[in-house]
């Protein structure tokens, strides 16, 4: 049985690049940094003990989080002991080093979680004296978590008129994020000036891309990406990867399906800086389900009439709600499992995928969704991945028919 063969890598440089230091006459321009020392980059796959990392979206808020990892390495020389001068590591065990998590499957790499070291724990197992192994567990996070720790006031050359994605990337400059590092769609909705308020880079981000209806996370490459409402809602209308139990797809381990009211919003109120409420609703699903409210205030579209866009098409893709798969697992140590371990490795968010459940009595469950988080859970015998699942953020129909143009629901606005 082949396997995905996992690959950890710590980088005891500074900065928010991933690459090898470039030293004049040495190193490739255009792929490594520029410095004066060679970065300290250490190879600790074969200590690996655990892996588990958590990348997504909270479903209730439409926010992606910031990534986590957690690493457990096997150490039997004291290496990662920061008092320990004959480490290799030695005055390099800080916090906010990078590490990389990869995977190599027949010949080709995929990216895992990239993310900076918060923390460095260690433990002794009972069965073992102190000086025999220790087991240290590295708590990393990606970028987001950078940008929720810088504070800003100001954001500079942010104008009226900057799309949504123009004013992504003021942001990113202001915290001196490098441009290698991001994968920014140029947005559909024109933005205020920025207010001038003290709050967060992440706040900010967040603000701009919830004006847009957009989606903006860091990648396993640890690369901030912004896209718009146009790709979100846009790409549930790709070829789905099928996933099902009846051999018309790709097996999978385990697959939970909920039907429930959690994502219910019949009523939406949108605010703008320096704008009226916009309140859309309907009335039928209020009376069906009982009022589930939605508020968002402090956006930064120019005109009251996007914010009333946005509240209707909010209400419209989330009035109504039906089973859905919340989560795929997929087990990686399954015989003959070559299409499954490459969608495990190689699918992210919102890519589509459709599950089929076979039901007893031989009715079955088939609902397309798309990706909003990843997790795996990985060990020397094992590795697991969940795939968390939602319907898009937004209606492809419905934004082709209420974002600049006519709603055609039955959605009442006052």
């Amino acid at each position: 049985m082949t396997v995905p063969v996992v690959n950890a890598v710590i980088n005891f440089s500074t900065g928010p690049s991933f690459a090898q230091t470039l030293i004049l006459d040495e190193g490739k321009l255009d792929v490594n940094i520029l410095g004066d020392a060679t970065a300290v980059i250490v190879d600790v796959s074969s200590q690996i003990n655990r892996i588990e990392t958590n990348r997504g979206r909270t479903a209730l808020s439409d926010q992606f989080q910031t990534g986590s990892l957690t690493l457990r390495i096997v150490d039997q020389n004291g290496d990662f002991n920061p008092q320990n001068t004959l480490s290799p590591y030695f005055t390099l065990l800080t916090p906010m080093k990078k590490v990389q998590i990869t995977a190599t499957y027949s010949g080709t790499t995929y990216p895992i979680f990239s993310g900076f070291i918060t923390s460095y724990v260690t433990t002794y197992p009972e069965t073992s004296s102190f000086d025999d192994v220790a087991i240290t567990t590295i708590q990393a996070v990606d970028a987001f978590r950078l940008a929720q720790l810088a504070q800003i006031s100001t954001v500079t050359g942010a104008s009226a008129g900057d799309l949504s994605g123009t004013r992504i990337n003021q942001i990113l400059d202001e915290i001196d994020w490098p441009a290698s590092q991001r994968d920014i769609d140029a947005g559909l909705t024109t933005l205020q000036a920025d207010p001038g308020t003290n709050r967060t880079a992440l706040q900010a981000l967040q603000i701009a891309t919830e004006s847009e209806y957009g989606a903006i996370y860091v990648d396993a490459d640890n690369n901030f990406v912004f896209q718009d409402r146009g790709v979100t809602a846009g790409s549930i209308g790709g070829t789905p990867t099928v996933f099902a139990d009846d051999g018309t797809g790709i097996d999978y381990f385990d697959a939970t399906w909920t039907l429930n009211d959690v994502l219910v919003f019949n009523k939406a109120t949108i605010t703008r800086v320096g704008g009226s409420q916009q309140v859309a609703l309907n009335q039928a699903s209020i009376d069906k389900y009982f009022l589930h409210s939605y508020f968002l205030d402090n956006l930064l579209m120019e005109t009251d009439a996007v914010a009333l866009d946005y509240a209707q098409a909010y209400v419209a893709s989330r009035q109504e709600t039906s089973i859905r798969c919340d989560a795929i697992v997929l087990d990686l140590y399954t015989p003959n499992y070559n299409t499954g371990i490459i969608a495990a490795l190689d699918l992210d968010f919102f890519d589509p995928i459709e599950v089929i459940t076979t039901q007893p009595g031989g009715s079955t469950i088939d609902k397309t969704l798309q990706i909003f988080g990843v997790r795996m859970a990985i060990t020397p015998n094992s590795w697991k991945t969940t795939f968390t699942t939602l319907e898009p953020v937004i209606d492809a129909f419905i934004l082709n028919n209420s974002i600049y143009g006519t709603l055609d629901y039955n959605v009442l606005s006052y």
